[in-house]
């Protein structure tokens, strides 16, 4: 929006030439970043003493930690905070006509409609399921699914009318059309290795991707700090990506494929950067407010979306290792546990309480101990992650 702004005054007078450092995208990203921040920090105290009047406050599940019993009532759906300066931090400082910009803010404000619904049963009705799994996943597909779709054409086509003209050749084709290399799923540290997906490949892995870190992500939201700052870690190091894809001199030199428009999620991942610090002000242990389904939902949509638009499917993998982990653990726990009650008659457990992040409070760790340490990995792992930018 500011974007826009200063370009039209510098139109209209060249005494407003000192306005043209609103086109360097690295300032309005770290602007971005700085507004998000301390919108979130000003923010948070009106939006946690609104949250306890309405009394939204978390329902404790009978079966999870004794520990966590004392955190019943505390207010959650603190994610709308942190959608709240994420959204508005962007639309002030990206470029209003950067169509992959629009389609992270698509998913994430969609995923987070789902995690508001999901989190509003859990405090109206007072049940600490809330929304149940098959009709959270239909919505989540839904959304998912537009965004594989429109990324299919919108990351070889940089015109929305190309995109729509792209879509309507595909389908008259019997969905046979060639599809530029752009869309390979490229293999991290080697520099010409990638895997040809096809246009329904394509669309599979983007919805595999963006609904598979959504729910990992709400999957560590567990205890007090744990999700956000890998959050905030894993999108820094996927805003480096964008910066790189986006630039046609950079990508060409590291040997990543130039993807027009890219860069400018650098200024999302920002915001996104700044509101999850000013989150983490409230959220350390112990926790003020929680982040609730409506923030863990919505930012891991985010982040699988934009890893799909760089092209670091297995780079976000490696990077976000502590999500996946998370996730792993609980497909293990539900399958074995249903296999050897299907077997011997009596439910067993590969963990002792699943996700992974309760098992070690489970063998002895202090919740602080596990929040640090599992944030100590998940640094190690981004910087893994950006050694792929040149070891290649």
């Amino acid at each position: 929006m500011l974007l826009s702004l200063a370009l039209w005054l510098q139109s209209l007078s060249p005494d407003f030439g000192f306005l043209r450092v609103f086109q360097y995208l690295t300032f309005r990203a770290l602007m971005a970043s700085l507004t998000a921040l301390l919108l979130g920090l000003a923010a948070g105290p009106f939006v946690i003493r609104r949250l306890t009047a309405l009394k939204i406050g978390q329902q404790v599940r009978s079966y999870g930690m004794e520990t966590h019993l004392t955190k019943s009532g505390t207010p959650t759906m603190g994610g709308v905070l942190v959608l709240f300066s994420i959204a508005f931090s962007t639309l002030l400082w990206f470029d209003l006509s950067n169509r992959f910009v629009w389609i992270v803010l698509w998913v994430t404000l969609g995923f987070g409609a789902i995690g508001w619904v999901d989190d509003w049963r859990k405090v109206v009705r007072k049940d600490p399921e809330g929304m149940r799994s098959r009709e959270k996943y239909f919505w989540q597909s839904v959304v998912g699914l537009v965004a594989a779709f429109y990324l299919l054409f919108s990351i070889s086509e940089s015109s929305n009318w190309r995109v729509l003209e792209l879509f309507y050749a595909w389908v008259r084709s019997g969905f046979d059309l060639d599809f530029p290399p752009k869309i390979n799923l490229l293999v991290p540290f080697f520099k010409e290795v990638s895997y040809p997906l096809g246009g329904i490949g394509f669309v599979i892995l983007t919805y595999l991707v963006i609904v598979g870190a959504s729910n990992a992500v709400n999957l560590t939201d567990g205890l007090d700090g744990l999700a956000i700052m890998p959050v905030v870690m894993v999108g820094s190091a996927l805003g480096v990506f964008a910066y790189v894809t986006g630039s046609a001199v950079y990508s060409r030199y590291l040997l990543f494929p130039h993807i027009p428009g890219s860069g400018e999620l650098l200024v999302f991942c920002s915001a996104m950067a700044g509101a999850g610090l000013a989150f983490l002000w409230f959220n350390t242990h112990p926790a003020q407010v929680f982040m609730g389904d409506v923030g863990a939902l919505a930012l891991g949509g985010a982040l699988g979306t934009i890893a799909v638009i760089v092209r670091q499917e297995i780079v976000f993998f490696v990077m976000g290792g502590i999500f996946v982990v998370e996730a792993i653990s609980v497909m293990a726990q539900v399958a074995y546990f249903k296999y050897t009650k299907k077997r011997f008659g009596e439910g067993r457990r590969v963990l002792k309480m699943a996700p992974l992040h309760h098992h070690f409070e489970k063998s002895g760790w202090r919740e602080t101990q596990v929040v640090v340490r599992f944030w100590i990995i998940t640094m190690l792992l981004c910087l893994v992650g950006l050694s792929s930018l040149k070891l290649r």
